[in-house]
């Protein structure tokens, strides 16, 4: 994945105070309030990542993607560097073929909606119970942004406006 474009946020004031209000630890098993800054565990081993957490994991990982499931209209006015679309509608009838190619030689998938709350929490779940199913997938860890797509954008993190189907992550 393309990373040359992943910089730290231009509002990096509003990154700390959500990670000072938020310290990491917290063993919630709900999804986070709007705006925490911490990785917390949902059911069916799907865990929340923080935007600031996800590009220091990204930085020279190759064997991590980002999958948007967000409907087409919104993925192709803009989206994270890098990132796979596979709407929430009919996701389920796709999760063969994202397992064969987007997510062929990654150990890693992030999920995300626009804000996180329902589609992406739902397609992680459903791509985690179909990898249990499935275990020669290689696929460890299954995640969902926190704040989804627009809470990436709202912290100044880098967004590509390609048409390239996936995203080369080469864009800025």
């Amino acid at each position: 994945m393309g990373l040359g474009c992943w910089s730290r946020p231009t509002n990096q004031r509003a990154e700390s105070q959500l990670a000072s209000r938020y310290p990491e630890g917290n063993s919630s098993h709900e999804r986070p309030a709007h705006g925490e800054g911490t990785e917390r565990t949902m059911a069916r081993s799907v865990s929340y990542v923080s935007a600031a957490k996800l590009v220091s994991m990204a930085r020279g990982n190759n064997r991590l993607a980002i999958i948007d499931v967000r409907d087409d209209e919104r993925s192709c006015q803009a989206h994270i560097p890098g990132s796979h679309h596979y709407a929430s509608t009919g996701f389920a009838a796709r999760m063969p073929e994202l397992a064969r190619t987007a997510a062929d030689g990654k150990d890693t998938l992030v999920f995300h909606c626009a804000l996180s709350q329902v589609r992406g929490p739902s397609c992680a779940r459903m791509f985690s119970d179909y990898i249990s199913e499935n275990k020669d997938t290689g696929i460890k860890n299954v995640m969902v942004l926190e704040r989804g797509y627009n809470g990436w954008e709202a912290l100044g993190y880098p967004v590509c406006r390609c048409t390239d189907a996936p995203c080369k992550g080469t864009c800025s």
